[in-house]
């Protein structure tokens, strides 16, 4: 069925096209080839329908504005223009035979371009013949009209400007009279055989003269003027109007202005060299006056890196004119280089904008207020039907203002950008360089020293907030021009209708009513433009034509009808003819009173229409309008400073729209972050003036090969400002409290807030017609950030010991929380995924990880070879004795600050946290082991150190074969007869393993590594169940659970359901017994998948021991050399003298350890530590040998002797220290054996054994006798080679 159109329509009106992206960019560019309001598609050719004898003054004016056009083609022809002789090839000499070829290859190539200066030598010549006999037909005595219109001077103005700037181009151009030298010699060459050459060789000539002449175009315009010698009048005339112009602030928009202070200079040379009267001009304008201009403007910006010098015009353009050299006070003007220093500061502090940011600020500020007010103001009344007429009047009229406000300020903005330009390039950077240009200041380019260290950083900061500004007010006037457009031209529409039904009515009926001829203009002009249909609504016995009583003013309805150019051009005639007379000369000036029969009052009201028509077509133009004041494109040309440098580009550190964007990205400065893609705009605008205006796609090429380049750099740094940032943020926030509080200055750890939001909407950036996705760029770059932030730690992780992986894991919990903050505002990558990316476990079969296997091959090489136990502080430290291999690491990788911690301070604090844990592995490094491999990579280190105690032991069981064979047959008991001494020296002859140290050492060595892996597992048991009870506190209450008396868990509930299992169903029923219930399914859904969360957590409750496993496994892998190292005794009976099992090896080993350890020489405990007592405890322990260890062991029975004889010796009342000289190896004993104690006490509260059995333990604490752990494949054999 289809839908109704209108239905359609009211459905579509309610989706809403707005997205959430901020506006900090200015309009985009309209690709349009319509012609505005002030370039009328039908020129004037409805003039004649006037009949005002202006059909003339309009032909010529369409003829001036063609020239106009055709000029400004050829001003960029000369501005582009780039040397083709450089391009030139070199032959070599073994193709010099080829010379010919190449002459006539470069005379066609050449021939090219030099066709086009022809074309402009031909064209200045028609120009200044047309616009000369232009100003000779206001001397005839049969002209039609007195004197040239307002509109007929401004296109006299022009044409005049566009020969000035061409002729200044051409001079400028070094480029062009060297290709022309180039043409000319192979035109020699190639011609020799060419016949009828005379006329080509005379056109050559004249072109060299015309290229080689400097202001040959002034030259030859003065020529064509002074031919009849009768256009002074109009020459003070143009003088006249725009001194006047100028002083009175007529040129409403800063191009007009700009061609008024081009043109004035010329024209003051023009007219005072006239041979008729050269000094009449000066009765008429005063001298001072020119003075004061010239000085005012000392530098007039022309071309986008050319500026003029009226002083420096005027000295040069004196040698050329004989009559004007006489002037001496307007030839003693300094030109902008010879500035005394006091006068160079006032102009300075007249030509920065950062003098003026201030103000500009203020006025942003206001206007942007009201203008939004005056805006919401029209919105409400077109919302509102029968609204009051007054009050609609009132509405449009203050928005017509609104907008003339807007034109004035975005004027007057872009004209201080176009002088500050000017100034600098006038003003050449003298200063030191600085060292960032890694060289001399002559060796510098002239275009860096002007704009390149030609700003400092306060002109760049104010000179991005002024360029914001215009594209922002540019924007939001561009963003209503559909809404507005009506009230613009209803409200010219009653200004135009007001003046001619009333104001013109009451001047008839008074000041001109006995004036016949003015009276006559005054109808006409009322004949012309009054729009009497305006008045049919009214009653129809209120309607009056021009007769009746007028006292009162006709009352009219506004309409959206605008006047024509045509009509606004009649206008301006008429109401020049009634106020001048036709009298050029008039003294004071267009408007001024002296001498003229029109009241002050009359006079002011035709003054304030004749300007404000001069503004109506700008107005109707209001797009053309808005890109023209805003359009800053001209801030990237340099083509001037690239044919003075000989290069064919600059860096882009020289380009300014760069240096714009590079000082907000550096600065960092808040304020200004959200505007760093206003420059951009520049980009914007000097791309569609390549392409629009100077038509050359060269030059367009070049600017889209730096926007890539500057746009792919903008996003590489704002991206690490950005991570920097949120590092900055997250270390911060991580910080101990107590810390900051204990500090002075804690406030230099705070970071100061920067506004991302913004810049992380913009999905839509324009940029040369293209949508650029910013926040989709800025999401890759952080994914990738991340992920080389992740690798960086590894790497750094990886070459340093075991002790920096509480440092590691502190890094990864600010960069996660760094991660979790900027994810609120930007979509990228989960952190887990990425970490597990980076760690190369992301397969579901995939168990070990990076860095798991790191801690592994670190504990494997480093850690347990070279960290000795300390059991009094459960610490594993380095060995100050040298390893006997040293491990080969990489070296340290080092990388940017926001890489650590974001910032100096923040990485200097977080560093001296990491290094309170540097020098040990203790209880804190195992929580960070345990929390950086999870449930998932854990068992497979786990089984990876249980495989290595049982590579140990299978290591062990040749190395402890040898030293049993070295044993004697028959080792009796210690005797006591000769007290310690006597022990002693019976302890060395029975283990005379002088031969075996190597071996023994290897054998302690192996011991010692497997006690520090049971160690290591205790710790890690430790803080498994610190966590396991964390787990069940926080997990118990929603599964019911709670401990009993005895340490067993109990159901809160016998047989039913837990309390989240309970909530999601009760939560269930209440909402599907709800009828309006959407969709019951995924409600049934979510209460299925709580009873599943309830069995796995139940399930995960009863967690194993990881240290009762490792001693299981221990025990297991004894198994196999149970027969060697606990042979049972032949005749049943403890066996003293004879048995060479394991405990009897230790008890040598341990007791030759503790002789060597306490040797001043010797500093053996730090190389073995306690783990060698945990290794040999637990391996004497599991093999049942406790009780043969303690009756046998070899420093018990010394200990034993000494207590003995410490005894006797007291009993007797001697000296008890007999045993002079082993106070210390006693004392080592004792230690050893309390050390040992301990170890036995732990292992019989964990693996208690029955019947001298190992055994494991049930989770509920019950014993299980003997199981035998079968050993799988070992891990050794599915451990991942790293770069495999």
């Amino acid at each position: 069925m289809a839908v109704p159109v209108e239905e359609a329509i009211a459905a579509l009106s309610t989706f809403s096209l707005e997205d959430e992206q901020a506006e900090v960019q200015g309009a985009g560019v309209l690709v349009s080839s319509e012609r505005g309001a002030t370039n009328s598609p039908i020129e004037y050719g409805d003039v004649s329908a006037y009949r005002l004898s202006l059909s003339e003054d309009t032909k010529a004016l369409n003829q001036l504005n063609a020239l106009i056009q055709e000029g400004k083609e050829m001003a960029s022809v000369l501005y582009t223009y780039r040397s083709c002789v450089k391009a030139l090839p070199q032959l070599p000499e073994s193709m010099k035979h080829s010379q010919a070829d190449l002459y006539l290859e470069t005379y066609q190539v050449l021939d090219m371009e030099m066709s086009r200066l022809r074309e402009i030598q031909r064209w200045q010549a028609s120009a200044a013949s047309k616009l000369a006999a232009d100003m000779q037909r206001f001397s005839r005595p049969e002209r039609r009209i007195n004197g040239p219109t307002i509109t007929h001077l401004w296109s006299m103005l022009k044409l005049l400007d566009v020969l000035v700037q061409l002729d200044h181009l051409k001079n400028a151009k070094a480029s062009i009279p060297n290709d022309f030298s180039w043409y000319k010699r192979t035109f020699t060459q190639v011609s020799v055989q060419w016949q009828d050459i005379d006329s080509m060789r005379e056109e050559l000539d004249d072109l060299q003269i015309f290229l080689s002449t400097r202001w040959a175009i002034l030259l030859n315009l003065h020529v064509e003027m002074f031919r009849v010698n009768n256009v002074e009048d109009i020459l003070q005339v143009l003088i006249v109007f725009a001194v006047e112009s100028l002083e009175l602030d007529f040129a409403l928009l800063f191009p007009e202005r700009h061609i008024l202070l081009r043109v004035l200079p010329v024209l003051v040379v023009l007219a005072t060299s006239s041979e008729k009267d050269s000094e009449s001009l000066y009765k008429r304008v005063k001298i001072n006056r020119l003075i004061n201009i010239f000085k005012n403007d000392p530098v007039i910006p022309a071309f986008p890196d050319l500026h003029l010098s009226p002083a420096a015009i005027l000295k040069e353009l004196s040698s050329y004119f004989q009559r004007f050299s006489a002037q001496t006070r307007l030839l003693t003007l300094p030109a902008p280089h010879e500035l005394p220093p006091r006068d160079a500061q006032d102009y300075q502090r007249h030509y920065l904008i950062i003098n003026h940011i201030g103000t500009i600020r203020a006025e942003h500020d206001d206007f942007t207020i009201r203008f939004a007010s005056s805006l919401n103001q029209l919105l409400l009344l077109k919302s509102i039907d029968g609204a009051d007429v007054d009050w609609c009047k009132e509405v449009k009229g203050n928005m017509y203002d609104m907008v003339v406000e807007g034109f004035q300020l975005l004027s007057r903005w872009t004209a201080r950008i176009w002088e500050q330009c000017a100034w600098k390039f006038s003003r050449p950077c003298k200063e030191a360089i600085p060292s960032e240009s890694n060289g001399s200041a002559e060796s510098l380019f002239d275009y860096e020293k002007v704009v390149r260290y030609n700003y400092n950083a306060e002109e760049r900061k104010a000179l991005v907030e002024l360029v914001s500004y215009i594209k922002s007010v540019g924007s939001l006037m561009h963003r209503c021009d559909t809404l507005v457009v009506d009230a613009l031209w209803e409200t010219i529409h009653a200004e135009v209708q007001d003046f001619v039904q009333n104001t013109l009515a009451t001047m008839l009926r008074t000041t001109f009513r006995k004036k016949k001829d003015q009276s006559r203009i005054l109808s006409d002009m009322r004949t012309l433009s009054a729009d009497w249909m305006a008045n049919t609504s009214k009653p129809e016995s209120d309607l009056q034509s021009h007769g009746g009583d007028e006292s009162k003013g006709n009352f009219f309805y506004p309409r959206p009808v605008a006047p024509t150019a045509t009509q606004v051009h009649c206008l301006q005639f008429l109401i020049y003819e009634v106020v001048s007379g036709g009298n050029h000369r008039k003294p004071g000036g267009l408007f001024g009173n002296s001498g003229s029969e029109i009241p002050v009052s009359d006079l002011k009201q035709l003054e304030s229409f004749f300007y404000k028509l001069s503004f109506f077509l700008h107005i109707l133009d209001y797009s053309a309008t808005v890109a023209t004041l805003t359009d800053l494109g001209f801030l990237w040309f340099r083509e001037f400073y690239l044919e003075s440098s000989r290069v064919i580009q600059f860096p882009i550190e020289c380009s300014l729209p760069w240096m714009l964007v590079d000082h907000v990205l550096e600065s960092q400065n808040a304020g200004l972050l959200e505007s760093v893609l206003m420059p951009f705009d520049i980009y914007n605008d000097s791309a569609q003036q390549a392409l629009a205006a100077l038509r050359q796609r060269f030059l367009y090429d070049e600017i889209e090969a730096e926007v890539d380049h500057c746009f792919d750099l903008f996003v590489s740094k704002l991206s690490e400002i950005i991570f920097t940032f949120y590092k900055s943020w997250a270390a911060s926030e991580l910080l101990d409290p107590s810390f900051l509080f204990a500090l002075d200055n804690g406030e230099k750890y705070y970071v100061q807030p920067m506004r991302f939001t913004a810049l992380f909407k913009m999905t839509r950036v324009k940029l040369l017609g293209r949508n650029i996705d910013l926040r989709s760029l800025i999401s890759e770059r952080m994914n990738k950030v991340f992920r080389d932030n992740i690798e960086f730690l590894f790497d750094r992780f990886e070459s340093q010991d075991l002790c920096a992986v509480v440092e590691l894991e502190k890094l990864l919990e600010i960069l996660k929380h760094a991660h979790g903050l900027l994810s609120k505002d930007l979509s990228i990558d989960s952190f887990s995924l990425i970490l597990n990316e980076m760690q190369e476990n992301l397969s579901l079969v995939s168990f070990s990880s990076r860095l798991a296997t790191q801690i592994w091959s670190e504990m494997q090489s480093d850690f347990l070879p070279n960290f000795v136990l300390c059991n009094t502080t459960q610490r594993f430290v380095r060995s100050s004795r040298v390893p006997l291999v040293p491990v080969q690491k990489p070296s340290v990788p080092h990388a940017k600050d926001n890489f650590y911690c974001g910032t100096q301070e923040l990485n200097s604090a977080h560093q001296s946290f990491a290094r309170l844990h540097s020098g040990f592995f203790g209880i804190p490094h195992m929580f960070s082991v345990v929390r950086l491999l999870g449930s998932r990579s854990l068992p497979w280190l786990i089984r990876a150190l249980l495989d290595h105690i049982s590579n140990k032991v299978t290591t062990l069981e040749p190395m402890t074969t040898g030293l049993q064979a070295a044993l004697p047959k028959s080792i009796g008991l210690l005797p006591f007869d000769d007290g310690v001494t006597g022990c002693m020296r019976v302890v060395k002859e029975n283990l005379n393993w002088g031969t075996k140290s190597e071996l023994k050492a290897k054998v302690l060595r192996g011991i010692k590594e497997i006690g520090s892996v049971l160690y290591w597992m205790g710790l890690l048991d430790i803080v498994l169940r610190e966590v396991d009870t964390m787990h069940f506190m926080q997990t118990a209450p929603w599964l019911g659970l709670f401990p009993g008396e005895d340490g067993q868990i109990l159901h809160t509930q016998d047989g039913g359901d837990s309390p989240v299992v309970n909530l999601f169903k009760s939560a269930t029923a209440a909402i599907v017994s709800n009828p309006g219930c959407p969709n019951p399914t995924s409600f049934y859904t979510m209460s299925k998948q709580a009873e599943a969360a309830d069995l796995l957590y139940k399930a995960n409750m009863n967690a194993g021991s990881v240290l009762e496993y490792a001693l299981a496994f221990t025990s297991a892998a004894l198994d196999k050399y149970c027969n060697k190292w606990s042979a049972a005794p032949k005749t049943g009976f403890i066996d003293i003298t004879t048995s060479k099992d394991f405990y009897r090896i230790y008890s040598g080993l341990q007791i030759g350890h503790l002789e060597d350890s306490v040797q001043v020489s010797s500093n053996n405990f730090e190389i073995l530590g306690d783990s060698v007592a945990w290794g040999g405890c637990t391996i004497i322990y599991l093999l049942g040998q406790q009780m043969h260890f303690e009756l046998f062991d070899f420093s018990y029975q010394v200990l034993n002797v000494a207590e003995v004889e410490a005894g006797l010796l007291s009993q007797a009342h001697k000296n008890p220290h007999v045993a002079q000289g082993w106070e210390t190896l006693l004392e080592a004993m004792k230690k050893a054996r309390r050390l040992n104690n301990h170890v036995f006490s732990m292992l019989k509260a964990r693996c208690p054994l029955e019947d001298k059995i190992a055994c494991a333990i049930k989770q509920s604490g019950a014993p299980l006798h003997r199981i035998k752990f079968e050993n799988t494949v070992s891990a050794f054999e599915t451990l991942p080679q790293k770069g495999a």
